[in-house]
């Protein structure tokens, strides 16, 4: 049942080393401040997963949280790659990296499977690809019915999923809207659940067929406003594009990235303080 709490602690509380995290948001509602609270609390050790990891998990990867990742795509939207990505992956800095590629089909499945209390997902799809050949948690089956032949893959069941949202009332009722891509599958499919938001609000007044998640489905409702920046919320703000740019350049060596998290993230108190030391680096760089 949720409860209202503030972010530190409730990662504190509900993420301990060696957990499976899964920070969700497609585009927009990327649980940013949440991930550097991980990063501020030193949390290690840590199976990420996450259908389209981007910055932030550059930056929990960079920052030495991570042990393995279980992806679908991953890269700097509209850039180019993730530096930090690469170099735990190449070179194993600050440590190597596991990781589990698979479909977005099929990991969304996953999470669909995992919500739905199933061991394995089903799907057709790896008809032509090699991912079978790297991943060996994609297997396949016949269908009891057609014998068809179907890929299975195991389900995801988070110990945590994060997501950021619009809106939730003071019962800890979620509401978000705008491009949903698997938040809800992946709440549900998890033991326990944290959602930075906007707004509190004594009503949630949601509109017909909008995506609300009943407080049942929430262990900690955590107010955080700005919470998905650099990404965007539909309602609050736009992305950043031009940080987004700027990271490329930030991320390329390991003196530069370690400078900046230092400086923004690790000898930050919270997310409040990250985003008045970010806007005094900003003023400085445009001077």
């Amino acid at each position: 049942m949720a409860r209202l709490t503030p972010l530190r602690e409730a990662i504190s509380e509900l993420v301990q080393d060696g957990n499976t995290v899964a920070l969700e948001g497609f585009t927009h509602l990327i649980p940013h401040a949440a991930g550097h609270e991980l990063i501020r609390q030193g949390k290690k050790n840590l199976t990420l997963v996450r259908m389209t990891p981007d910055l932030i998990y550059d930056q929990l990867i960079g920052s030495g949280c991570a042990s393995k990742l279980i992806f679908s795509w991953g890269g700097n939207p509209g850039v180019g790659s993730l530096h930090r990505f690469r170099d735990a992956i190449e070179q194993g800095w600050p440590h190597p990296l596991a990781y589990e590629e698979h479909s977005h089909a099929a990991l969304a499945n996953a999470y669909v499977a995992g919500a739905s209390n199933l061991p394995f997902a089903v799907l057709r799809g790896y008809t032509g690809s090699d991912l079978p050949k790297v991943n060996p948690n994609i297997r396949f089956i016949e269908c009891p019915f057609t014998g068809e032949k179907l890929a299975a893959i195991p389900s995801i069941r988070p110990d945590v999923t994060v997501i950021h949202a619009q809106k939730a009332d003071r019962r800890g009722n979620v509401l978000l809207w705008g491009i949903v891509g698997v938040q809800k599958e992946a709440v549900l499919a998890a033991k326990r659940a944290i959602v930075t938001v906007e707004e509190i609000v004594d009503e949630l007044d949601a509109p017909p067929n909008a995506c609300v998640l009943p407080r049942w489905a929430v262990s900690a409702v955590c107010h955080v406003p700005g919470g998905a920046y650099p990404s965007y919320a539909q309602g609050y703000y736009e992305r950043d594009n031009r940080f987004y740019q700027s990271w490329d350049a930030i991320s390329r060596s390991r003196e530069a990235f370690t400078a900046w998290i230092d400086r923004h993230v690790r000898n930050t108190a919270d997310f409040d303080e990250f985003k008045r030391v970010f806007a005094e680096s900003a003023k400085q760089e445009a001077a």
